[in-house]
């Protein structure tokens, strides 16, 4: 059929992106999204009151309760696929299913509420999947030096540490271009071992 094969079809990369309660998920899913993003954005109610700790975001006033959605072209032959998780402990059952067949993550980290990442961190280690720290900046939060983020964390060397703003699409898509880089480059690597030994 004429016109067809100018016609790019774009490979479909499911990517998750996680992290503690009010780490700004939503947020950076929508700032980047091409489409309507989809969110499951519910009231907080008395039901999470000593459940969910506030401490540092007690303006926060909704929370997801199931998922995030949306969708960029970062050229014209990939999309991504963007899954938020939600932030809180009592969901974390959902994490399953919103992980799987994800080529890569996006962990959120609140340098006022630091601790919040590490189950998502442990999660994910444990998973093996490849994934990008990004320290989202917060009005009024004490700026960390990358490094300093990393070693409080224990990451290690290979993990990107990025600083990033949830509220701006350029400063999203830089995270999500150096995930890509990271998942690339993890998923070339045991070509290059197996050349390597061969030689």
């Amino acid at each position: 059929m004429p016109g067809r094969s100018d016609q790019t079809v774009p490979l479909a990369v499911k990517i998750v992106v996680s992290g503690g309660l009010g780490v700004g998920k939503t947020t950076f899913i929508a700032a980047v999204s091409e489409i309507e993003p989809l969110d499951t954005e519910a009231p907080l109610t008395q039901v999470s009151v000593g459940v969910d700790s506030l401490d540092g975001v007690e303006s926060k006033t909704t929370t997801t309760v199931a998922l995030d959605f949306g969708r960029i072209r970062l050229d014209p032959t990939i999309a991504l696929y963007l899954f938020g998780t939600p932030g809180q402990g009592r969901f974390s059952f959902l994490w399953d299913d919103l992980v799987e067949g994800a080529l890569g993550t996006v962990v959120l980290a609140d340098t006022r509420r630091i601790e919040d990442c590490y189950p998502a961190l442990d999660y994910f280690e444990a998973q093996g999947a490849p994934f990008v720290l990004a320290v989202n900046r917060f009005d009024g939060a004490v700026r960390f030096e990358p490094d300093e983020v990393r070693e409080a964390l224990g990451l290690g060397a290979d993990v990107p540490v990025l600083e990033c703003d949830a509220r701006e699409r350029g400063s999203v898509r830089d995270v999500l271009g150096a995930l890509m880089d990271r998942v690339i480059g993890s998923r070339a690597a045991p070509g290059r071992r197996a050349v390597a030994a061969q030689g």
